[in-house]
């Protein structure tokens, strides 16, 4: 296998809390193989890339690439991998607006000190490669998004990396640049190199040797409510796990915790009889935002979207937001009612 990655944990603080958007990921890919990392804005993906790129550490597990441990890397090493052996398709292009698409891929070689006589016909060969053979002299403002996109892939081939990294390489295309770049992108992967890509967008997904969820979805599907008799300190989910169901509070009190920097938890908020909560995970195909426990003994319910807005009708979004009391059409069963007042 060319990538080995294995148990993967990357965490970092924004705000003052701590981040997990990866935890426990493991893959190996082949030569030759075209992944997909697919998933919404938030969930890991540009996290993967910059440890792939060795731009970031992981909190544990590690990153191979064929003989080096990405991980393990430092100082003139580290540099030698990243330019050598990654090439990163950015989601903006980042290409210079004042130079020609040729000076633009010329760029990174002459920044390695290859000579200029070499840097143009590389260059031009790249151009070439993907299309823009007729562009080379134009300037990014006068070329398409596609052509743009082209430019910054050709960029990204200058040391003819074996990996290639493309970050939401579709995002800002109209369905007729989209299929080129589809087709240059399998292209690249079927020549030898390891291609990954992180995405949004599922009309990539036939292009795909192999598709990572960084996002797990729940297949929806019918499923009773779920009763939940808590006693006093019962984790019911915690902060970074998949989202399926909806909770609402019959009796006690629950927490929602968030892990700070410094490894402690602070209750964001504490939750009475008639609340509910968890509902932003399973509506939009987030991991979970904050762990909820039971601060006393407690029954819940948790309902899937489904039958949670069979039950309550559709929420405003500002309801969503703030978890705003509900009334549901049906009342716990007796029996759990009961077990939760003599808890």
């Amino acid at each position: 296998m060319d990538l080995v990655i294995e148990d993967l944990t990357v965490e970092y603080a924004s705000g003052g809390y701590v981040v997990c958007p990866i935890e426990n990921l493991s893959l190996e890919v082949s030569s030759g193989e075209l992944v997909l990392l697919l998933g919404p804005s938030g969930c890991g993906k540009t996290t993967l890339f910059s440890v792939l790129a060795g731009i970031l550490q992981p909190a544990s597990g590690s990153v191979r690439f064929r003989d080096t441990v990405v991980n393990d890397l430092g100082g003139s090493a580290l540099t030698h991998y990243r330019r050598s052996t990654v090439g990163i398709v950015f989601q903006a292009f980042n290409l210079i607006p004042s130079l020609t698409a040729l000076e633009n891929v010329q760029v990174p070689l002459l920044a390695a000190k290859v000579p200029r006589r070499e840097a143009g016909p590389r260059a031009e060969t790249l151009l070439t490669q993907v299309g823009l053979a007729d562009r080379m002299a134009h300037r990014p403002g006068d070329l398409s998004g596609g052509q743009q996109q082209r430019v910054a892939i050709a960029r990204a081939l200058a040391h003819n990396p074996p990996l290639l990294l493309a970050d939401e390489p579709t995002a800002h295309l109209d369905y007729i640049q989209v299929e080129g770049i589809l087709r240059l992108l399998r292209e690249l992967a079927t020549s030898g190199r390891v291609v990954v890509v992180a995405t949004h967008d599922e009309r990539l997904l036939p292009l795909a040797d192999r598709i990572v969820e960084m996002s797990p979805r729940v297949a929806a599907r019918e499923r009773p409510p779920e009763h939940l008799v808590l006693s006093s300190g019962d984790i019911i989910f915690k902060q970074g796990d998949p989202g399926e169901r909806i909770h609402v509070v019959w009796n006690g009190e629950i927490e929602l915790l968030r892990r700070r920097e410094d490894g402690t938890n602070l209750v964001m908020e504490r939750l009475r009889s008639g609340r509910y909560f968890g509902e932003l995970s399973p509506i939009f195909g987030l991991p979970r935002s904050m762990t909820a426990r039971a601060a006393t003994n407690a029954v819940v319910t948790g309902y899937t979207v489904t039958d949670f807005r069979r039950q309550v009708g559709a929420p405003s979004m500002d309801d969503l937001i703030l978890g705003a009391d509900v009334r549901l059409q049906d009342e716990p069963p007796e029996a759990i009612e009961a077990m939760g007042d003599g808890h």
